[in-house]
């Protein structure tokens, strides 16, 4: 009762500028495949939502962004759901368990040194997306590469570290995801785009349920915040497939990059 008494008196403004925000925040990450809850949340505590229940709610919306956008990706054939279930699976249990001890760790350290590595991917895949060959489809082809042990193991053992690495500091971490899809394990982007969809909605959902469990989530928001961003998921998703492969690059590389510098400064102001 009373978070409902609060959300009525939540000025019209906000609200309005929360909602265009979501669906802007989706189009971009239903684009790339990243659910975008690291720009989001600041935004959130910005508008003045207290810090524990802003992290729940954005959490939640995050999935249902990831959602839409993992049904359009999946309409179009862009998800490889042997990765999803490889690097899935226990990137959602690793999550839980960092979860779990993240008390004990200086998570904002972890977010500044994150946030330098999320920098230096962004600049990586804008200058990939220069080079003439990748348009082409000569280097990326997930569909050429065979599964085997090793490559199996090095995406369970990859999924497990980003797991737990999200749960130490509460977020889905599709930023480092992507990026080791691509770049590790040589996924074309608009499927690894599509896949790391359906790997941060089930993320997403594990950790939104925790902070709900607690009480720690503004339902009211994430009505209007997650139809909003679901929309604006399932259009960003539909142009993933309509572009050229360096553009999606260039684009993936820009908001890894201001991802990267929101996730810097995050921990730097908090340790400071």
């Amino acid at each position: 009762m009373d978070s409902l008494l609060a959300f009525i008196d939540f000025p019209t403004w906000k609200l309005f500028s929360l909602l265009l925000i979501s669906f802007f925040v989706g189009l971009l990450g239903g684009f790339v495949g990243l659910a975008l809850g690291t720009i989001r949340l600041p935004l959130l505590l910005i508008f003045g939502i207290p810090p524990s229940t802003a992290a729940g709610t954005n959490i939640i919306i995050s999935a249902s962004s990831s959602l839409s956008g993992m049904v359009r990706h999946f309409r179009e054939g862009r998800i490889d759901f042997n990765i999803a279930l490889i690097m899935g699976l226990p990137s959602v249990f690793s999550a839980f368990i960092g979860g779990f001890f993240s008390n004990y760790l200086n998570s904002d350290i972890l977010i500044l040194f994150i946030g330098s590595f999320v920098i230096w991917q962004g600049v990586e895949f804008i200058l990939i997306s220069k080079n003439k060959v990748f348009q082409k489809n000569k280097i990326f082809n997930s569909r050429s590469h065979k599964n085997s042990f090793i490559r199996n193991l090095s995406q369970a053992i990859t999924g497990t570290g980003i797991g737990l690495l999200g749960g130490l500091v509460g977020l889905i971490l599709g930023s480092i995801r992507l990026p080791a899809l691509i770049r590790l394990f040589r996924i074309e982007p608009r499927i690894a785009a599509g896949t790391n969809t359906i790997i941060g909605f089930c993320m997403g959902l594990v950790g939104g349920l925790g902070h709900s469990i607690n009480g720690r989530v503004e339902y009211e928001l994430v009505l209007i915040m997650g139809f909003a961003a679901m929309l604006g998921s399932n259009q960003g998703a539909r142009l993933t497939g309509k572009v050229n492969l360096n553009l999606l690059l260039a684009f993936m590389g820009g908001i890894l990059f201001i991802t990267g510098i929101v996730m810097f400064f995050r921990g730097l102001i908090n340790i400071f």
